[in-house]
């Protein structure tokens, strides 16, 4: 298999977040502010403001689009604001990851190939049932469609009895019943593989207060071995070997890990049980398991992208302290990739550096 291709729908945690005018007005006027800055340090003695930003040829032009791609990631474009949805391509298998806001658009995606024609089979895998990992799936167009087929799964044998009260009113007008496509729900193993395709397929328990499994998904690559780790809903209550026990398998040596880092340090220390992790238990975790990339998500709906961007800044500066700690014990700490998510963040894990 050539490609191992992971796209992120959706990386918000708990609720979506579209971003209001007041707050779209504000995120513009800071743009305009920092691009009249750049312009005020190019301009020479001889051009007055009104000549360098107003101009209209092609080099202005050229010099906006310059401008918007040396823009940091929360100013350029932000973080988003739909929650939880992953899409997994490999060869001719696809699979997806909980049905968040995201999965709308996914489903848009999905309308143009054979699902728009009622001969789509799509394969979703559930973490858990809370709202945010469900909110799609009465958007979903390709389950309207008769002829496609949608099969649901899940560690937990709640699983029809959830999907069938979506659609139950007084919460959504369409009855399960009247459903176009044929949908079929399959109970998973705790922490056995299944084989589904191109992929093999493992739950793994996570740390939440309602049961939910996180997923490891592997496959054979033309650049060997690729796995994806997918570690959201967890609070990380269990961070040794000897905690995570069973569990420790899914963050061992993953190519990528998707992770729960919905608070800062601070932040996750008031609160407690509430479900969700922050990046610097990632990072231990990542750096000792030998994870080569961590993309933390989950982001709070009440934070802005500066304050995520913040939160990015809070954990470069976390590795850089537990780096100079461990050379300071003679601990060697290897190299680790890490970002925050945003959605539609795309992944070619045949191209990520071996482990």
């Amino acid at each position: 298999m050539a490609n191992f291709n992971i796209k992120f729908w959706g990386v918000r945690g708990s609720l979506p977040a579209p971003k209001s005018p007041e707050a779209l007005r504000t995120h513009l006027r800071d743009v305009l502010l920092r691009y009249d800055s750049e312009i005020e340090k190019s301009q020479t003695p001889s051009e007055t403001p009104s000549e360098k930003t107003f101009e209209t040829s092609k080099s202005s032009v050229e010099r906006v689009d310059a401008f918007v791609e040396s823009l940091p990631p929360w100013m350029s474009g932000g973080y988003g604001g739909e929650t939880s949805c992953a899409e997994i391509e490999g060869g001719a298998s696809r699979i997806i990851i909980d049905a968040g806001s995201g999965l709308r658009h996914l489903g848009e995606k999905l309308m143009k190939g054979p699902c728009g024609q009622g001969q789509g089979e799509v394969h979703l895998f559930f973490t858990h049932f809370h709202w945010d990992h469900l909110i799609g799936l009465p958007f979903f167009a390709p389950i309207f469609v008769a002829g496609n087929v949608i099969r649901l799964y899940a560690v937990q044998p709640e699983l029809e009895l959830c999907v069938r009260r979506l659609f139950e009113r007084p919460f959504f007008p369409v009855s399960f019943e009247s459903l176009g496509a044929a949908v079929s729900f399959h109970t998973l193993q705790p922490r056995r593989a299944m084989k589904l395709g191109a992929f093999e397929i493992t739950p793994y328990q996570l740390d939440h207060p309602d049961p939910c499994w996180g997923y490891r998904i592997e496959a054979e690559t033309t650049a060997g071995r690729k796995s994806y780790a997918h570690c959201v809903d967890s609070e990380t209550t269990r961070v040794s070997r000897e905690e995570l026990g069973e569990d420790l398998k899914l963050y061992q040596k993953a190519s990528l890990c998707f992770f729960d880092a919905q608070y800062t340090l601070g932040e996750f220390l008031t609160h407690m049980n509430w479900g969700h992790s922050a990046a610097p238990l990632g990072l231990e975790i990542g750096l000792r398991e030998g994870v080569e990339r961590i993309l933390f998500a989950h982001h709070d709906p009440g934070a802005g992208d500066r304050k995520i961007a913040d939160a990015e800044r809070q954990t470069r500066d976390f590795l850089d302290a537990y780096r100079a700690k461990s050379k300071q014990t003679g601990r060697h700490l290897p190299e680790i990739e890490w970002q925050f998510a945003r959605d539609g963040d795309s992944f070619d894990l045949g191209e990520l550096r071996s482990s």
